[in-house]
């Protein structure tokens, strides 16, 4: 039986440093039936020159060269020349476990399941995060989605399309939004609310580098957060109840909202710390929650929403400031008690 074709996806813009470390993961992967497509984003250090010699020592590398366009723009060049059956992601900057796509795309073929999720090491300067199990999970789209939305206390399932490999009819036809961050999460939402099932791999196989200086990760998070991020996930909730259903998406807006008032306090915090920027987005995170005010009162009845964090919204939308007093003495007595 001819084994079916993966290929994975580099974008490559100024790595120089990385690049090496990374192509050789995915050249030494045990699972060799690969196309690894290196997509040069207008580098203009020696990526592109390093792109072009792995190219030439290996023949399942492709190399396509195109004008800088940021990363969705890269990573969809790459789906235009892919061929493969499956389609997988590595940035450029990370690097993979030797095993991983093939310890993927078995737990795919043997569940019958369209889409595998691993869980992956977090890659601090200082030091390395994993853990897992090592079970393979096969997950309902039900259960997958539940997962994705709200958290879990043992399984990672993230909106990042590096720690997935996709059957290549599940993506057929969808590209990244180009020029925007968070650009995973309505790729991602899109794959997880046209599948049936997925299995999870609860072992970590693909290795995150967290705070690389120059990363894309690195821009300003509050503008990133009102021009990209909140935005998608806004896009991710009416795509689910188009999708899936009204009750999972009530399920979807109830973990925003529960989010931005994460992110309000960190804009408290910073602002009380001296960044008088942070407390300009603070004031725009409450206007966002005013202007849904009514959806939240609405969907804060429901029976998935804790009893503590409708107290904690009731408050917040009462009075953003003496929310903000509230969690800080809570935190500075209440949790060192």
């Amino acid at each position: 039986m001819k084994a079916d074709l993966i290929s994975v996806i580099v974008p490559v813009y100024n790595v120089e440093k990385y690049l090496e470390r990374c192509v050789n993961s995915i050249l030494r992967q045990t699972y060799q039936t690969l196309e690894i497509i290196l997509v040069d984003d207008g580098s203009t250090d020696a990526s592109s020159k390093m792109c072009d010699a792995f190219a030439k020592k290996d023949e399942r590398i492709k190399v396509v060269h195109k004008e800088n366009g940021g990363l969705s723009d890269a990573r969809n060049a790459g789906l235009r020349v892919a061929s493969g059956d499956y389609i997988g992601y590595v940035d450029s900057d990370d690097w993979i476990e030797d095993d991983m796509y093939e310890k993927m795309y078995r737990a795919c073929v043997e569940n019958d399941a369209p889409l595998c999720v691993c869980r992956y090491f977090r890659e601090y300067a200082d030091r390395t995060e994993s853990g897992g199990s090592g079970a393979c999970i096969p997950l309902s789209r039900e259960e997958l989605l539940r997962i994705y939305i709200g958290g879990h206390e043992q399984y990672v399932i993230y909106n990042s399309v590096w720690s997935k490999l996709f059957h290549r009819e599940l993506v057929e036809g969808v590209e990244f939004p180009k020029r925007r961050n968070s650009e995973d999460i309505m790729y991602t939402t899109r794959a997880f609310c046209s599948l049936d099932k997925a299995v999870y791999l609860d072992e970590c196989l693909y290795h995150y580098v967290l705070d690389r200086e120059g990363s894309i990760m690195n821009v300003s998070r509050g503008e990133r957060m009102f021009n990209d991020e909140l935005p998608f996930w806004r896009e991710h909730i009416a795509l689910i109840e188009a999708s899936v259903s009204k009750e999972m998406a009530d399920f979807a807006s109830y973990h925003f909202w529960r989010r931005l008032l994460f992110y309000y306090m960190d804009f408290e915090n910073a602002q009380k710390a001296g960044d008088q920027t942070a407390g300009a987005y603070a004031k725009r995170l409450v206007g966002e929650m005013k202007q849904d005010a009514s959806e939240i009162k609405r969907v804060y009845r429901n029976r998935d929403v804790s009893g503590g964090d409708k107290v904690r919204m009731r408050l917040f939308l009462l009075s953003p400031s003496l929310y903000a007093i509230a969690v800080r003495f809570y935190e500075k007595f209440v949790i060192r008690c």
